[in-house]
C-alpha cells in the first residue's frame, strides 16, 4: 500500500480515536436512561456490504458503520440497540414500492420502518437514512455517464424520497433524531487506470456531488441534517499526491482506493463498497451532524434485523 494509502488509514484511525476521547469525556456523569433504538435504512452500505472470504462479491457484516455508531455511542455512554432493514441495491423506488431482494411487491422496507417506528413511539431513537446513490448505478456504464438516465433518476430522487421521510416521521415520536447519509464516489478510483478512467471518474463526480446538493436540499426543507460524506472521504480535493512506485494521483482517488476495495486485487476488487476505515470514516460524517437528546450509563447492547 502506498505511504499516502497508509496515511488516509492513519489519519481515519485517529479521528476515531478522537471521537472516542471526547465523547467518552462528555458522558461523564450522565443519568442512567432506557436504552434507544437505532434504525438503519437504505442500500449495501447500511448493513455493512464488504467482500468476505466466503462471500468475495460482498455480503453484509457486522463491520459498517452502523456498528461504529453503535460504538461511537457507548463510549459516551449512550446505550443503543441495532436494527438493520437496508437491503443492498435498494433505491427510493424500491424503498417504497417493493420487488427488490430482500422486500415483495406486499411488504416494502419503508413499510417495515413504519411498523418499527409505531412501535416505539415512545421511545428515543437515531434513524439513519441512505438513499439516493442505487437510483445512479444504472446510468455508470462502460465507463461512460449516462446524463439523461441521471436527470431522469435525480427527478425520481426529488419526488420519492420527501415520500420516504414523510412516511417515516408521520410513524416516529418526538424523541426520534433523523440524519441524512451523504454519499461519495467509488468511481474516482477509476483514476488510476489512464485518461478514460480519469475522464470517467471526473464525470462521475459531478454526478454525485449533484446527488449530494440534491439531498442536501430535501433533507434541509425537511429539518434533518446531511452526514457530510463526501467531505470526509475528501471527494473533491484534486490535490497531487505522489503514491509508492512514483506515481501521482489526485487526493480523492488515493482515497477511494484507501477507504473502499476498488483498488484491491481479485477476487476482493474491484469492489466500490467502504473497507472498515471507509465504514469509520462514514460513521464520523454521521457523529458529525448527529446531536443525540438523551444520555446513558448502561453498556450497549446490539440486535439486528434481516
Amino acid at each position: 500500500m502506498s505511504k499516502v494509502l497508509v496515511a488516509t488509514c492513519v489519519a481515519v484511525g485517529a479521528a476515531s480515536l478522537s471521537l472516542f476521547g471526547a465523547i467518552t469525556a462528555s458522558a461523564a456523569g450522565a443519568d442512567t436512561v432506557s436504552p434507544a433504538f437505532y434504525l438503519a435504512l437504505g442500500g449495501s452500505a447500511s448493513v455493512g456490504v464488504q467482500p468476505t472470504v466466503a462471500v468475495p462479491k460482498g455480503q453484509p457484516t457486522n463491520q459498517g458503520y452502523a456498528n461504529d455508531i453503535v460504538a461511537y455511542e457507548a463510549a459516551r455512554g449512550v446505550t443503543v440497540q441495532l436494527t438493520q432493514l437496508g437491503c443492498p441495491g435498494e433505491s427510493t423506488a424500491t424503498m417504497i414500492n417493493g420487488n427488490d431482494q430482500c422486500y415483495r411487491t406486499h411488504d416494502t422496507q419503508l413499510a417495515q420502518a413504519m411498523s418499527f417506528l409505531l412501535r416505539h413511539r415512545s421511545d428515543q431513537g437515531i434513524v439513519t437514512i441512505d438513499l439516493g446513490y442505487n437510483n445512479l448505478r444504472s446510468c455508470f456504464k462502460a465507463k461512460t455517464v449516462n446524463q439523461l438516465c441521471v436527470a431522469n433518476q435525480l427527478a425520481l430522487v426529488r419526488q420519492q424520497l420527501p415520500t420516504v421521510i414523510a412516511g417515516l416521521k408521520n410513524s416516529a415520536g418526538v424523541g426520534v433524531t433523523f440524519v441524512g447519509v451523504g454519499h461519495y464516489n467509488p468511481f474516482l478510483a477509476s483514476g488510476v487506470s489512464g485518461p478514460t478512467g480519469q475522464e470517467f471518474a471526473t464525470d462521475t463526480n459531478a454526478v454525485i456531488g449533484q446527488l449530494n446538493s440534491t439531498l442536501q436540499v430535501l433533507y434541509t426543507n425537511e429539518g434533518i441534517p446531511l452526514a457530510p460524506v463526501a467531505t470526509t472521504f475528501q471527494g473533491r480535493d484534486v490535490q497531487r499526491v505522489r503514491v509508492s512506485g512514483g506515481a501521482v494521483l489526485p487526493d480523492n482517488v488515493a482515497r477511494a482506493c484507501a477507504l473502499t476495495w476498488m483498488c484491491e486485487a481479485a477476487p476482493y476488487g474491484p469492489n466500490m463498497h467502504p473497507n472498515d476505515a471507509g465504514y469509520a470514516a462514514i460513521a464520523l460524517a454521521i457523529e458529525s451532524v448527529l446531536k443525540t437528546p438523551w444520555s446513558a450509563t448502561a453498556p450497549t447492547t446490539t440486535t439486528a434485523a434481516a
